[in-house]
């Protein structure tokens, strides 16, 4: 018993949705696959098979495929939205963006305040510091020692150990 059966892929998902015959050089099969039947139910939905057919044939090869994807993703926006479409989903994302940018704005405004009071609270402590050294009150590194610490590396001939006046 022989079977004549023959083992073919299964029809594009535009050829199925159009219950046609789906040819080995089918325009639509490359960028409607069989898994994916409802991106070119919405595309068609917009734009019309036909017309979608004549865009792909009158674009070059390498540019289909992001044709493609542009026209699905419009169509999806226009079934959302049918009367801004994609433009209204960006209109949404600049009006974040924009809140996003006053909300970086401030937080950077706070953020130059905190710092700036952070360095007016240092050079108050540092103000303060400095009165009590003048007043005798400060931590001196050099109290109890006679000099100032020689070594090789500090072997000024300007050092007053040295004989000179110590003054660079």
């Amino acid at each position: 018993m022989a079977s004549s059966t023959s083992y073919s892929s299964p029809p594009c998902a535009a050829c199925k949705f159009l219950r046609r015959k789906c040819l080995p050089g089918c325009i639509f099969a490359p960028y409607f696959p069989p898994e994916e039947p409802q991106k070119f139910a919405n595309v068609h939905k917009i734009f019309g098979a036909s017309n979608v057919s004549k865009l792909l044939n009158e674009i070059l090869p390498h540019q289909r495929e992001d044709a493609v994807n542009s026209l699905a993703y419009e169509a999806e926006a226009r079934l959302k939205d049918p009367v801004y479409g994609c433009v209204g989903a960006i209109s949404v994302l600049q009006r974040q963006v924009l809140h996003l940018q006053k909300e970086l704005d401030a937080t950077n405004a706070d953020l130059m305040r905190y710092t700036g009071s952070e360095a007016s609270y240092l050079n108050q402590m540092s103000a303060q510091f400095g009165r009590m050294g003048r007043e005798g009150g400060s931590f001196n590194l050099n109290s109890g020692y006679p000099g100032t610490y020689s070594s090789r590396w500090n072997n000024d001939s300007n050092s007053p150990e040295n004989g000179g006046d110590g003054i660079m």
